[in-house]
């Protein structure tokens, strides 16, 4: 017994220092890798924001009904609600909706809605609006519906009789790639400006950063409406969507270049940095191969955290009629019959496109923190 102890602390004094080898043989991606695992609720908010990503990638297909479907009868109609049981106490496999029927209230002559004794089963895979799939594949079958002349409003309808399930998704092809895409230029942009401003320094550092106090001098909503009445109207959607691409883009890079600018100054009288430029290696190589590797982590942090904040810069353009403008859709424009407070005590599922905002910020941000800590592996 007294020999099988010792062979066992050997055995675990020698395992130890070649757990800690390969912790110090793993790079800089592995150990944040390593560490992100541990946050849990940033691995859920991930896992949400692929979900919210897929159904913005397959709105079409998921959406019952299309952009400009309306029905004037079902105007403001509340959410149906998805049913196993009827009134019988029957019990169906299949879930099943009421169909509607609209009256008067006899006292407030306010229209109102109640449930139909005709039952609607829900079906998959049903032929509705035509579409394109993925924007190539023409298609007009949708994942979920119910039979003509039922309707299927999971979330109820707007104030012209739009299901308002179907647009969020639709919205949120708007909403989730203009903060994206708009991200990805200021990320560029900051990148670029701010390491040639912090890299080579005078006179274009200085012509750098007098641009850039010019820009953030402006206070945000009176250039975003500067900016949007520089758009001329009526134009096709696409072209809207690739001109507030560029007022995010245009706005947000300023803060990126000014702490690219910080670290490189900080970074450039390196003595790596020197040994690299009497050995003539080009100042391209220079900060791509020895600059940007030193802090590329937070990097990757800051954008993470810069989406956010374009996602409520592009609701709030919307929702003040300065970005996306009809028959085109986005989270903020789903909001603008929110602005009254009497359509909500009405009418309160109009409010339900507010939730996918909140949920979208707040998994984004537990995502930052989550690579935010993972960039520090070393953290205990």
């Amino acid at each position: 017994m007294r020999r099988l102890s010792l062979f066992r602390r050997r055995h675990e004094s020698s395992a130890e220092p070649a757990k800690d080898k390969d912790a110090n043989y793993s790079s800089q991606w592995q150990l944040m890798y390593v560490r992100f695992k541990k946050h849990k609720l940033a691995r859920v908010s991930l896992i949400v924001l692929a979900l919210l990503y897929a159904g913005a990638l397959f709105a079409q297909f998921l959406a019952p009904y299309g952009l400009e479907n309306y029905d004037s009868k079902y105007v403001n109609a509340p959410p149906m609600k998805l049913r196993f049981v009827d009134t019988e106490g029957k019990f169906h496999i299949r879930p099943f909706v009421y169909g509607l029927k609209s009256g008067r209230d006899p006292e407030t002559m306010r229209k109102m809605f109640t449930n139909d004794t005709k039952k609607y089963p829900l079906q998959f895979f049903v032929k509705g609006e035509r579409y394109k799939f993925l924007g190539l594949i023409p298609s007009s079958t949708h994942l979920i519906g119910v039979k003509e002349p039922g309707r299927l409003f999971l979330l109820g309808t707007d104030s012209l009789g739009r299901d308002l399930f179907s647009r969020i998704l639709l919205g949120s092809q708007v909403s989730l790639s203009i903060p994206l895409v708009g991200v990805g230029i200021s990320f560029v942009l900051g990148l670029i400006i701010g390491g040639a401003s912090g890299y080579f320094g005078g006179w274009l550092d200085a012509v750098i950063q007098r641009v850039i106090e010019i820009i953030r001098s402006f206070p945000t909503l009176p250039l975003w409406m500067a900016l949007s009445a520089a758009i001329p109207p009526r134009i096709p959607v696409v072209r809207m969507y690739f001109y507030i691409v560029i007022i995010f883009a245009f706005i947000e890079w300023t803060g990126l270049a000014r702490v690219v600018r910080g670290k490189f100054i900080s970074l450039r009288n390196e003595d790596y940095v020197v040994a690299a430029k009497i050995a003539g290696v080009s100042d391209a190589k220079i900060i791509a191969r020895h600059l940007l590797p030193g802090f590329i982590s937070y990097l990757v942090v800051a954008t993470t955290l810069a989406i956010p904040g374009m996602i409520l810069a592009e609701t709030a353009m919307s929702f003040l009629g300065l970005g996306i403008r009809s028959p085109a859709t986005s989270w903020g424009v789903l909001l603008q019959e929110a602005q009254k407070i009497d359509n909500i005590a009405l009418y309160p599922w109009k409010i339900i496109p507010l939730g996918t905002v909140i949920l979208t910020v707040l998994t984004f941000n537990f995502l930052g923190d989550g690579l935010r800590d993972a960039a520090d592996p070393y953290k205990r």
